[in-house]
């Protein structure tokens, strides 16, 4: 068994996840097995997905553009999170981001909604996107992301779901 909050090698890490759109895969859930939080970054689909990643873990989520319902009404747009000192803006497209996440301060942004899953350092700020963990969508891979802080420094990977 791993121990809470510790990935592969022992190493704490959070998982991130978007665009489920409904849809709990097993293979997302084994895959964020064992993280200390979970991200979802919009697109969530249905109360349910967040019911199953909280059995997991505690879970921050943002809404997306198609979570309309009556259910997702508390879900905020956007949130800040806050992983050993470093700070994570959540937000689900990208496109909207309004502001200079270097000069604020912020370590990553992590976003969703395109569902193509991207690693990508600028002036010292990750920005990731789980890709989608949902229906799958063209030819595009079903994925997630775990982030790992580890002195004070922030390196993500993406986990393709085989499904």
């Amino acid at each position: 068994m791993v121990p809470q909050g510790t990935g592969q090698f022992g190493k704490r890490f959070v998982g991130v996840i978007s665009d489920t759109h409904g849809l709990v895969r097993p293979q997302a859930l084994a895959a964020l097995a064992g993280a200390e939080r979970i991200i979802h970054a919009g697109d969530i689909g249905r109360l349910a997905v967040l019911t199953a990643l909280e059995a997991i873990a505690p879970v921050v989520a943002v809404r997306g553009n198609n979570d309309r319902d009556a259910w997702a009404a508390a879900i905020p747009e956007t949130a800040v999170v806050e992983v050993d000192g470093l700070r994570l803006y959540v937000l689900h497209d990208v496109k909207t981001l309004d502001f200079d996440p270097a000069t604020a301060g912020f370590s990553g942004v992590i976003c969703g909604h395109s569902h193509r899953p991207r690693l990508e350092q600028q002036a010292g700020v990750w920005y990731i996107n789980p890709g989608s963990a949902g229906p799958r969508r063209f030819t595009l891979p079903v994925t997630v992301a775990r982030l790992y802080v580890q002195a004070g420094r922030l390196t993500a990977e993406l986990v393709e779901l085989h499904a």
